[in-house]
């Protein structure tokens, strides 16, 4: 009736007028009650003179009988969230209920309509309540006094940080908010079980660390309960007081600080000292760093003390003497609390390393062993990196220029010492080192440039040379001309020498280099000639060893086209220099074949083109549409229609046709790898020439050619093509060809296996773009799995159709991949997977499994654990065929959930127990590692459901203990040892 407006507030209560003044309490609560909500549904109706008499009426009703209380409360609540409230109401409703209303008397939910009340009067009405003053403050403290319960003290501690946020006067009662808030730090609470509130320990720990850390005001009562807590046994006391100085620091002054500051660096100084715990360690260094800062911005008057000066003398006076000592326990403690308060200003890095960095650089001269020298260095580098963090050094106020000369002294001598460990810290500061602006010399980076070429070449171990290529290619682009005009020169020059004692490895050492180095546009341009010269070299020759350095140089080749894609320009300058050239190579390659059969012949061989594809496919995957547009225009002709015009070196001794028929052509069909890196890496975006024609040369290549590279390759290209293709008639006609070439392939003939590869690759073109087409070729798929020839093969495709492919098909390559296709895939083959094994016959049924575990294994394990009940007796099966791929693939998949779904696996404990150890056994090393594996997993089982099993366990793992294969031993130590600490105390 109030809702719609046939009745009034104040007709409703006079109609509850005989309920309202009965002398029963629990009648006038029902009254108090049916009122309070009404008024809760209709608030937004009420008239300004309609809320004035109800909040005098609610007013004087807290006084009633304590039965009556929370009704009015109600009320009360929804008379707060008037906008018609009249000015003073809300200061007279809230001194009524300090003054009438014990609130800590109340229920839980009671005592939250309080808070709530409260809640909208300070944000509706907050001048008013200002102007209550201190007594607002004091009506506060204590209606929050005692609170225990989670869910108000929430809603409690945001009043208190809106209190002092907003600025409320707090008068006389600073110290009274302080206590009645502070005494539940540190926060001691756990949610019950099955809690439907949902509040965790952490959400109280940081909404009590808001309001202890939201006012300077607290800092006198709350340092001395910080350092006490500090000094506790608990280590979650320890890390809450630690994190709460910490967000302390951010509001701080020197003032606050002043007194507590020798206690605050006893208790830190003993906490990093003496913890055995990373994590005490790591807050400590961070509240160190944070009181560093904090005394860093206080502005210094000429009269007052230099607290920060004071601060670090303390720490240093404690920590630089163990910096002496780098043998002992104490020095990297020392060191991290040092680098902790150096690292949060200027002015405090300086005041440190002016003092530090010259003890650190007479130590490194005074301890000759390399182990020694390896942690004053490292020490050392810790403060380096500091020095990153201010960017540019003036002459005038860095302590670390006026050491330039020693400090690379030091490095340099590190950078030659035998020590692996010593170069490789070396080699670390000095990438450091050069990332400062201004403080390596021309002389110095030329010492620099030498230094990394003689580990990248000539240190044997390869974790130094790796290390040092990487340090060139993270300086080169700060300084690009040394690097191109110093550095390229000399690998170039080594890449050429020929001395045959050490070219091998020399040789791909140089190639790696001549990458690592190439982070530049400037230096890509001096690096990719060279590496192409390299591959020219290698064409000319007959040497065994030709493919392998063929491979050495792609691979170099790919790093760079990497390190390219970010950059637009060098990008598309290395598009234009790669790409055309090796695809001339390998032209003049293949042309050359019939007539010179070895020259270049390396070129051709399956692992050079596999070598060629990533670097063809990176050159272009990053390329504008515009770009890439252009390059399709040149590139799809060249395989169409033998348009070599914009090749360089482009007089070849006959026509370019790899889609004819004819044996001599057989070399230029190869190249369909080439084109497959090109055309398969092309944003979607971008049209293709003659991209039908291209489509069915594909198609025809793939079901008639006799060389399987060839054939995988063109079906590869086929499907990288149809995945991008727009959908529509054109497609739909495509791929009806296409299913008119397979079918008739598959079902007999001498080129079945070519016809499953393309089955294959477009399945998985169409899965993965969701096209209706694909569960027709899935079906067939399925069916396949009953033949004998081809069962096994269609068995381990769909390890193909659900895996990562690395050349083609994947998101890297532009290709359409939906989300969550794997466990789309799943959904619908799966139950035919299983039928189909309950209906095959014994010669079959592996393929089936096989099959299964493919799918099983390449399932996100969330999705796998939820259909595990119905699939875990199918995976035992699998595990007792003889397949030892199906073995191999079941083991992997089983191991994850033995961790991951301990409840349902400890059901079939007897059956897993007995298959693993069986396969233990197996004539396979990768079964018998993979067995191992998941016997220690097993452990991970409830341990009651293992106890049982522990001796015959481990009698059966001491026979793998004397494998013949160093990694079968390796694994049976792990789970044995395991075992052997099954049912142990504190396990």
């Amino acid at each position: 009736g109030v809702k719609g407006g046939s009745w009034t507030v104040l007709q409703l209560v006079e109609a509850l007028g005989s309920c309202l003044e009965n002398t029963d309490p629990r009648t006038r609560g029902r009254g108090i009650q049916l009122l309070s909500q009404v008024l809760l549904q209709c608030y937004s109706l009420l008239q300004e003179k309609e809320v004035l008499h109800l909040v005098l009426f609610y007013e004087n009703r807290l006084q009633d009988h304590h039965l009556v209380i929370p009704s009015v409360l109600q009320g009360l609540r929804a008379l707060s969230m008037c906008d018609v409230l009249s000015p003073g109401l809300a200061v007279s409703v809230l001194k009524a209920i300090f003054q009438e209303v014990h609130v800590q008397s109340l229920l839980q939910l009671d005592r939250h309509t309080v808070y709530s009340i409260i809640t909208n009067f300070m944000g509706t009405r907050e001048e008013e309540l200002k102007g209550l003053g201190a007594d607002f403050t004091f009506g506060f403290i204590q209606v929050m006094d005692g609170e225990k319960d989670p869910r108000n003290l929430l809603v409690a501690f945001q009043i208190v940080r809106d209190l002092i946020a907003k600025n409320y006067t707090l008068g006389p009662f600073v110290e009274e908010l302080f206590e009645v808030t502070s005494c539940y730090f540190p926060i001691d609470f756990s949610p019950p079980p099955n809690d439907p509130h949902g509040i965790q320990r952490e959400d109280l720990i940081l909404s009590l660390r808001a309001v202890l850390a939201s006012t300077p005001q607290f800092a006198e009562f709350l340092l001395p309960l910080l350092i006490e807590k500090m000094d506790s046994d608990l280590q979650s006391a320890k890390l809450d007081s630690l994190q709460t100085l910490t967000a302390c620091c951010a509001i701080y002054g020197q003032k606050e600080l002043q007194e507590f500051l020798p206690s605050l660096w006893s208790s830190l100084r003993r906490e990093v000292f003496q913890t055995a715990s990373e994590k005490v360690e790591a807050e400590c260094l961070a509240t160190l760093h944070a009181l560093s800062a904090c005394l860093s911005r206080s502005v210094l008057s000429s009269d007052t003390e230099d607290l920060l000066d004071s601060f670090l003398s303390s720490i240093l006076q404690d920590c630089r003497h163990h910096l002496c000592e780098p043998d002992m326990k104490l020095v990297w403690p020392s060191a991290k609390l040092l680098q902790a308060a150096a690292g949060a200003s200027l002015r405090a890095y300086h005041r440190v390393t002016s003092n530090v960095l010259p003890l650190l650089l007479e130590q490194y001269t005074k301890h000759p062993q390399s182990s020694q020298r390896r942690t004053i260095l490292e020490m050392l580098l810790g403060f380096l990196e500091l020095q990153q963090k201010w960017g540019h050094m003036e002459e005038d106020e860095s302590s670390l220029l006026s050491l330039r000369a020693p400090v690379c002294s030091v490095v340099f001598s590190a950078l030659s010492d035998p020590s692996v460990q010593l170069q490789l810290v070396g080699i670390r500061a000095l990438t450091v080192l050069g990332s400062l602006q201004g403080f390596l010399s021309p002389s110095n980076l030329e010492l620099v440039v030498d230094h990394l070429i003689h580990l990248a070449l000539r240190e044997e171990d390869s974790q130094s040379s790796e290390a040092a290529m990487e340090a060139a290619g993270s300086l080169a682009p700060i300084y690009p001309d040394v690097f191109s005009g110093r550095m390229v020169p000399r690998l170039e020059e080594e890449l050429q020498s020929e001395r045959e004692e050490e070219s091998c490895s020399l040789q791909q050492r140089c190639l790696q280099a001549l990458a690592a180095v190439s982070t530049h546009t400037s230096i890509v341009r001096e690096t990719v000639p060279v590496l192409l010269q390299r591959l020219r070299k290698v064409q000319k020759g007959s040497e065994a060893r030709n493919a392998r350095d063929v491979v050495s140089v792609c691979q170099s080749l790919h790093r760079v086209a990497l390190q390219c894609q970010q950059d637009a320009e060098g990008c598309w300058y290395y598009h234009q220099a790669v790409v055309p050239c090796l695809l001339a190579m390998a032209l003049q390659a293949a042309m050359q074949e019939s007539t010179h059969p070895l020259l270049g012949k390396a070129l051709l061989e399956e692992e050079v083109l596999a070598a060629m594809v990533p670097v063809i496919s990176a050159a272009t995957t990053h390329l504008s549409p515009e770009l890439a547009a252009q390059s399709v225009s040149h590139i799809v002709p060249l395989f169409l229609d033998g348009e070599v015009s914009f090749l360089p070196q482009n007089s070849f001794p006959c026509s370019f046709q790899p889609f004819e028929d004819g044996e001599c052509l057989e070399a230029q069909r190869r190249l369909v790898a080439l084109l497959m890196a090109f055309v398969c890496s092309l944003p979607r975006s971008v049209a293709i020439p003659q991209q039908d024609r291209l489509l069915r040369e594909l198609l025809a290549l793939s079901c008639s050619c006799n060389c399987p590279f060839t054939a995988t390759t063109a079906a590869k290209c086929f499907a990288g093509l149809v995945n991008k293709h727009q959908a529509g008639q054109q497609l739909d006609e495509i791929l009806q060809l296409a299913v008119n070439r397979m079918e008739p392939g598959l079902a007999e003939g001498p080129r079945r296996t070519q016809a499953l590869t393309l089955l294959l690759w477009v399945t998985k073109a169409l899965v993965l773009r969701y096209h209706p087409l694909s569960t027709r070729l899935t079906d067939k798929l399925l069916d396949l799995l009953g033949d004998m020839e081809l069962g096994p093969a269609a068995a381990d495709g769909f390890s193909l159709l659900m895996a990562e492919s690395p050349d083609v098909l994947h998101k890297g390559c532009h290709a359409d991949v939906r989300i969550m296709f794997r466990q789309r895939f799943f959904t619908d083959n799966v139950p035919k997977l299983v039928q189909g094994f309950h209906a095959a016959g014994p010669d079959v049924k592996a393929n089936y499994l096989k099959g299964l575990s493919h799918v099983l294994n390449h399932l996100p394990k969330p999705v796998l654990v939820t259909e595990l009940p119905t699939l875990l007796s199918l995976l035992l099966e699998a595990l007792s065929c003889s397949d030892c791929v199906v073995q191999l693939s079941t083991l992997s998949c089983l191991q994850p959930l033995l961790l991951e779904a301990p409840q349902i696996m400890s059901l079939h404990v007897d059956t897993l127990v007995t298959k693993f150890l069986s396969l233990t056994s197996s004539p396979t090393m990768a079964v018998r590692i993979a067995a191992l594996r998941c016997a220690h997993a097993l452990t991970s089982l409830p341990t009651t459901v293992l106890l049982p099993y522990k001796a015959r366990v481990i009698r059966a793992l001491a026979k793998p203990l004397d494998d013949k294969k160093r990694l079968v031993r390796k694994e049976a130590v792990a789970a044995r040892g395991e075992w052997f600490l099954l049912g142990s105390p504190g396990r």
